[in-house]
């Protein structure tokens, strides 16, 4: 693992595409590769991008796309789709609806299975952003699975987490819980040109009083994908919430989950254990009972 891990450092394409699918289908491999890629992150900006189905976010992904590479950037982007009861494979394939930038070598879209993860996005995630990031691309673009309402996860492995609204949609914040609001850094409403923009904003403004009285309130944004309006405002507002300390918050979730994670999987190790003696001293006594009968 430590040679392929290498070259992905090394910025070659295809070995990236081999080792994020080690990472995704997880084990011993994934593991080892993981760790060794460690030693190349720290560079990368991750923007997490989520709302509710028909919020334009695949579009407006490709918006961000085109902004970044006129400043120079290289994007990656990892979209979480809906996983295939059959195959388990990703549904919708995003790349589809940023197919003008497929062509553009400072841009790698990959689509990711859900594969049945609550919270939106998939647990391969933070591997994967740690392999984009040790490839050195310079912004990670992640789009999440798209319910509005789950997906909190956003927030933990992002350094910038974007909630994207519309206005159309009935009623216009019916998918913005509660909890998405409280971690969301940055409100966007899509589709601007469409009748009832501006009510929506003032109505995500006014929902900003369900988060604590002691957080930043985040800035509501308005945005078209066919005029580019307002997206030039998201690119400057994702660089100064990054600069902000989102890494920071990002890096300090991330030391917390895994060693919960590290915590959890040891104590069900010794938990598996305790369960095989139990089971493999009722089995010994069972087979007594059994050979006892068979003699009678």
């Amino acid at each position: 693992m430590s040679t392929l891990a290498a070259a992905v450092a090394a910025g070659h394409e295809g070995n990236l595409a081999r080792a994020l699918t080690v990472l995704e289908k997880g084990g011993v491999d994934a593991i080892a590769l993981r760790r060794t890629l460690l030693e190349h992150t720290g560079r990368a900006m991750v923007v997490g991008v989520t709302g509710p189905p028909g919020a334009g976010k695949s579009s407006l992904i490709g918006a961000l796309i085109g902004a970044l590479r006129n400043e120079g950037k290289r994007v990656a982007v990892l979209a979480v789709d809906p996983s295939s009861p059959l195959s388990g494979g990703a549904v919708l394939g995003d790349r589809t609806r940023m197919g003008e930038h497929t062509l553009d070598p400072g841009v790698f879209i990959r689509s990711v299975s859900s594969r049945g993860q609550s919270g939106g996005l998939s647990r391969a995630v933070p591997a994967l952003i740690d392999a984009l990031d040790a490839a050195g691309w310079d912004v990670v673009l992640l789009e999440t699975v798209g319910s509005g309402q789950s997906d909190v996860d956003i927030a933990e492995y992002a350094d910038v987490a974007v909630l994207v609204s519309v206005p159309g949609l009935g009623d216009d914040v019916q998918a913005i819980k509660a909890g998405m609001l409280e971690v969301a850094d940055i409100l966007v409403v899509n589709k601007s040109d469409l009748p009832g923009a501006a009510r929506t904003a003032r109505q995500l403004e006014q929902m900003l009083s369900l988060r604590s009285s002691d957080s930043v309130h985040p800035p509501v944004i308005r945005t078209s994908v066919p005029d580019a309006s307002g997206i030039d405002s998201l690119v400057s507002e994702l660089g100064r919430t990054a600069r902000a300390g989102g890494r920071l918050r990002r890096l300090r979730k991330e030391i917390v989950r895994e060693a919960e994670s590290a915590f959890a999987l040891r104590l069900s190790k010794d938990l598996v254990d305790r369960a095989c003696r139990s089971v493999l001293d009722e089995g010994r006594e069972i087979s007594v009972v059994a050979l006892e009968l068979a003699a009678r």
